[in-house]
């Protein structure tokens, strides 16, 4: 009886984690076709979300450096979109291996909330100082004005501009 009760309890913890890991992935959005705007809020108009997309594939063409644009209405179950930023940059494996150079920028106007994410390779260069900078200095301005495209579009160049030249943000 008390072997079955362990066997029982180990069975049972076993399927409640790896149920938790699928459940975690999940939650997180698909992007089966590894876009480089990935518009689920529709904030962009066709036009603005092509130039973007365009100017981010010829970047990493150029680069090997990719950047991924991400906009979305809720996080949830996260509540802190820097973690789900990273999680989705993670999950979607916006990195090159060994060099691990690239970047995933969240919007969420519903939560008027927006994080970059970088990996490793690129946070030797744009460091969450420099991103948060880029975020308050360039994108929040065009945001308060209702223009999201600007905001991003602008805040994308700067963050080409400065991990291009290696130059800190001031």
């Amino acid at each position: 009886m008390k072997f079955s009760s362990t066997a029982l309890l180990l069975f049972l913890l076993f399927f409640s984690c790896k149920s938790q890991v699928n459940s975690d992935s999940s939650i997180l959005q698909e992007n089966s076709n590894s876009l480089a705007v990935v518009d689920s809020s529709n904030i962009f108009s066709i036009s603005e979300n092509y130039d973007l997309a365009n100017k981010l594939v010829q970047y990493a063409e150029k680069t090997t450096r990719q950047i991924v644009v991400v906009t979305v209405d809720s996080i949830f179950p996260y509540d802190d979109i820097r973690k789900y930023a990273g999680d989705l940059r993670n999950y979607w494996g916006i990195v090159q291996k060994d060099v691990d150079n690239g970047l995933v920028l969240v919007l969420s106007t519903s939560l008027k909330k927006v994080a970059i994410s970088t990996g490793y390779g690129t946070k030797k260069i744009l460091t969450d100082s420099i991103c948060k900078k880029v975020i308050d200095s360039v994108m929040v301005p065009a945001f308060k004005k209702g223009n999201y495209y600007i905001g991003v579009d602008n805040g994308v160049d700067s963050l080409i501009e400065i991990w291009n030249t290696k130059k800190t943000f001031d």
